[in-house]
């Protein structure tokens, strides 16, 4: 099979699968390519109101295809920076699944997802102390984020994996779960913010990634929307509420 990104949308929950098996689901430059417009093309779906990134098999993602380095280390990692930042920048809620490897590449692209579930036994590493890279100030800075400085220099300092207990120890993932379970808890999470409001899912994302600008663009934007009367109404009608408002 040729490698490439498969994707399907059930539920209003889009996933995205990294396939290429024959090695652990490393990146192709044409893979790192596909990805930007392909997140357009979902985020633009009125019907997708979550996004799964998962890989193929029994592996998250193995990182960049080594071969691509060779030709131009480069211009592979400007294709990993621009899918980094591109899957950051997905307006709504995004959850990787992982099993197996996740490194190098993957780590990044874990990293730019909300939220990282993970089956027990799967392995992360930021590698690029082992191919003389230097990994980029965005993807540092993110990685700082989500594990702190220490955790962070310990990562990229020296290549090492880490397992689930640690990785969950420190903040690089969310949760961990038994590999059979691993399944069932995303599809079950991912249904559950399918069902809450764009708008607050929307601006607390914005906030949370560090934007200061926005506050009056969101009260504008909650002040227009029936979101909040419908909420309000569904909890005092002890049903499930209709939210009508999503991310053009």
């Amino acid at each position: 099979m040729e490698p490439q990104l498969q994707h399907s949308v059930t539920d209003s929950v889009a996933t995205v699968v990294i396939s290429h098996p024959a090695k652990r689901n490393a990146m192709t430059a044409a893979m790192w390519k596909a990805l930007p417009p392909l997140l357009d093309v979902l985020a633009a779906d009125p019907a997708v109101r979550a996004l799964v990134l998962t890989g193929d098999g029994g592996t998250f993602c193995s990182g960049a295809d080594i071969s691509t380095l060779r030709e131009s280390p480069e211009e592979a990692q400007g294709l990993a920076v621009r899918a980094e930042e591109a899957l950051a920048a997905f307006p709504k809620p995004t959850l990787a699944a992982i099993r197996g490897h996740c490194v190098g590449g993957g780590s990044q692209l874990a990293a730019a997802c909300d939220l990282r579930f993970a089956a027990e036994g799967a392995l992360f590493g930021v590698t690029p102390a082992k191919l003389g890279i230097v990994y980029p100030a965005s993807s540092t800075r993110r990685l700082v984020s989500l594990v702190g400085p220490a955790t962070a220099k310990y990562l990229l300092f020296s290549g090492e994996l880490i397992d689930t207990a640690r990785a969950l120890r420190t903040g690089l993932v969310d949760e961990v779960l038994p590999d059979g379970e691993l399944h069932a808890r995303v599809a079950g999470f991912t249904r559950v913010l399918a069902s809450r409001s764009q708008l607050t899912q929307a601006a607390a994302k914005e906030f949370a990634n560090g934007r200061t600008d926005r506050d009056a663009h969101w009260t504008e934007r909650a002040r227009g929307s029936k979101d909040t009367a419908e909420g309000v109404a569904a909890f005092l009608e002890r049903r499930q509420p209709d939210f009508a408002w999503t991310v053009s």
